[in-house]
């Protein structure tokens, strides 16, 4: 559908497209996002070639998972949205990887110092603690989180000017990684533009990366809705700016 389709049809469009998975390949064409500089799957590749026993927290669709080449003996990741653990588990099969359905902040299901290397990428939580239980002495882990405020710009169009972000600030993850047992090595961060050339992709955004309007539906949200269509067909693109920060540590 081009971009000059109307309101109804493109918000109809977004609401219908499926959001299962971690792929943003529905949004080709339609919005754009940088990618972080640091390449966090070509990371994780490497380290994964060099581990034993690996674990991937909240893989979702298991897509950064199964770019791996050489994938460690012992591969297994977690996922609570239950959509998302079938399409994981047929991404990750030819990996040999196990994926685990679990529940939302509950403890890992592994015993301790049960692996070598622990990644995640998007974390809804970190759990520091279950993370440093869960690693051998010496193990590491890597991953690519959330930073405050992401595509703030986006959130404020449909919902008003917001409070600054309490959350998700890296010097958070650095105090709560140390208080947990674990040394940070290395901390990275990055704002990242983000751009949107339609309402019907932001209406699948929205849907897919529920936090960035809690409660979202196009019913509830359809005139903050209405009126950044019209500002999309006015001024161009509406673009946004997510924050992404790299950390590993080790234990």
């Amino acid at each position: 559908m081009t971009r000059d389709a109307s309101f109804e049809a493109l918000i109809a469009e977004g609401a219908a497209a499926p959001v299962d998975g971690w792929a943003f390949d529905w949004l080709a064409g339609r919005a754009t996002e940088e990618r972080p500089p640091w390449g966090y799957a070509r990371l994780v590749a490497a380290r994964m070639a060099a581990a034993d026993a690996a674990l991937d927290v909240d893989t979702g669709g298991g897509e950064v998972l199964a770019e791996v080449s050489c994938p460690p003996r012992l591969l297994v990741a977690t996922e609570a949205w239950p959509p998302n653990v079938p399409v994981a588990r047929a991404n990750l099969r030819p990996l040999g990887a196990s994926v685990l359905a679990v529940t939302a902040d509950a403890p890992l299901p592994f015993r301790d110092a049960a692996f070598d290397l622990v990644v995640s990428r998007h974390p809804v939580r970190t759990d520091w603690p279950e993370v440093a239980r869960v690693l051998r002495p010496g193990g590491t882990f890597l991953s690519q989180q959330i930073g405050p405020g992401t595509v703030r710009e986006l959130s404020e169009a449909i919902l008003g000017p917001l409070p600054p972000p309490a959350h998700r600030h890296p010097a958070q993850a650095v105090a709560a990684a140390g208080s947990a047992g674990l040394t940070v090595v290395r901390l990275r961060e990055a704002t990242l533009r983000t751009v949107f050339h339609d309402i019907g992709a932001v209406v699948w955004f929205l849907r897919k990366v529920v936090w960035t309007v809690p409660g979202f539906t196009v019913a509830a949200h359809r005139p903050a809705l209405a009126r950044l269509h019209e500002r999309i067909r006015a001024e161009g693109p509406f673009v946004a700016h997510a924050r992404r920060f790299l950390i590993e540590a080790e234990r």
